[in-house]
């Protein structure tokens, strides 16, 4: 039931019972078409099925935040990350209903600009505040299917622009690939060879047992991967989603693989590839170690041991490998993924009509008795770097 009364001060106040049985809601205005206004907004959100109450959204982002959290389903690594973005925020104990765009706008500036204890401003990766943001928004739009918000704040807010992937993206060369496998301590190289010549991950590489492997068949089963835990321990979980697969090996990984699983002490099927402490596979800390020493032995300090996956990758694109087949062996949860990385490295259609057109050029001028013009077409040819 809804009405409105005019108060003995003079102001209106407009009241409505949202549901039978439920607080009385009112609001007090100066004029009377004011309250009318707000009333008849009030009854047709109940009636259209947005309704909010007004009392829902007192309480705080970080209890909100808190009361949402515990009802999700997440992996461990996932909590660990939508924890660290939502204690970043510069509103923890801003009432859900005051939350306004401002508030967005103020956390991602103070993101870009924090200080990190480096003497001197020195903000968050664009990515990595792109990723906080992401997270928190998770929470929002929550809040907005709870009925405590009556509008996701975040949206439309802008997020610093990172870098193009054609030109953040360090793609090692062939030799540099050869100077790490020969850098790196001889209980190590399988694992570069299997992040360079196979796609993986850190953890998934560090997560392969003998028995993932088929020699006869020549393929790798990724079915598993390794996460560091917060004491430093070991936890081996399933990939990442979508990331199961079947990855093909070429004859020389495999005789890599053999010649490391050689070496072994045991060889049975669920018996580590690699090794770390008490018998575990090793974490990331671990395999960091072992990639430091690898590269400023091999005098590439800057390359990371993922960019030896964007190696594969480029080496899938150039062989003419299709968006999904490159999706496949990476185990990327979509082909969208795939040419959101790595479009730049398909070629474009200019590129293709200038190969076509120079194989039909070079058939033709093959067949060609004009001596003024083969014979120099040739010497073109053959001058050009193999």
């Amino acid at each position: 039931m809804a009405s409105i009364r005019k108060l003995p001060n003079g102001r209106w106040q407009a009241q409505y019972r949202p549901y039978p049985g439920g607080k009385q809601v009112t609001r007090t205005t100066q004029r009377k078409v004011d309250a009318q206004r707000w009333l008849d907004e009030q009854t047709t959100a109940l009636v259209t099925g947005n309704y909010v109450d007004p009392n829902a959204g007192r309480v705080s982002f970080g209890d909100y935040f808190e009361r949402w959290a515990a009802r999700q389903l997440w992996a461990p690594g996932t909590e660990r990350a939508m924890n660290l973005a939502a204690r970043s925020v510069t509103f923890w104990d801003v009432p859900m209903r005051s939350l306004v765009r401002s508030h967005i706008e103020a956390w991602v500036k103070t993101m870009q600009s924090a200080d990190r204890g480096l003497g001197k401003p020195q903000g968050l990766a664009a990515g990595t505040i792109r990723t906080r943001f992401n997270n928190v928004r998770a929470a929002l739009r929550g809040a907005v299917k709870d009925r405590i918000i009556a509008a996701d704040p975040s949206e439309g807010v802008r997020l610093p622009r990172g870098r193009r992937s054609d030109v953040a993206m360090e793609l090692p060369t062939a030799l540099q690939v050869r100077a790490l496998l020969d850098a790196a301590d001889r209980d190590f190289r399988a694992f570069v060879a299997l992040c360079a010549f196979a796609g993986l991950r850190l953890g998934e590489a560090a997560a392969v047992q003998v028995g993932d492997i088929d020699f006869s068949g020549r393929t790798l089963l990724v079915r598993r991967q390794v996460q560091r835990e917060r004491g430093g321990g070991v936890e081996i979980r399933s990939p990442k989603y979508g990331s199961e697969r079947t990855v093909y090996l070429a004859d020389g990984l495999v005789t890599i693989v053999k010649a490391h699983i050689a070496r072994l002490s045991a060889r049975g099927a669920e018996h580590w590839l690699f090794h770390g402490d008490n018998g575990n596979p090793p974490h990331q800390n671990t395999v960091g170690y072992w990639w430091r020493k690898a590269r400023e032995a091999a005098g590439s300090p800057t390359i990371k041991l993922h960019d030896l996956r964007h190696f594969y990758a480029s080496g899938l694109i150039a062989a003419g490998c299709d968006v999904v087949t490159v999706q496949r062996a990476l185990g990327h949860s979509s082909a969208t993924v795939t040419l959101n990385t790595y479009a730049h490295l398909w070629p474009t259609a200019e590129d293709r009509t200038r190969s076509g057109a120079s194989s039909m050029l070079t058939e033709v001028l093959a067949e060609m008795a004009y001596a003024e013009i083969a014979p120099s077409f040739h010497e073109a040819e053959q001058s050009k770097p193999s």
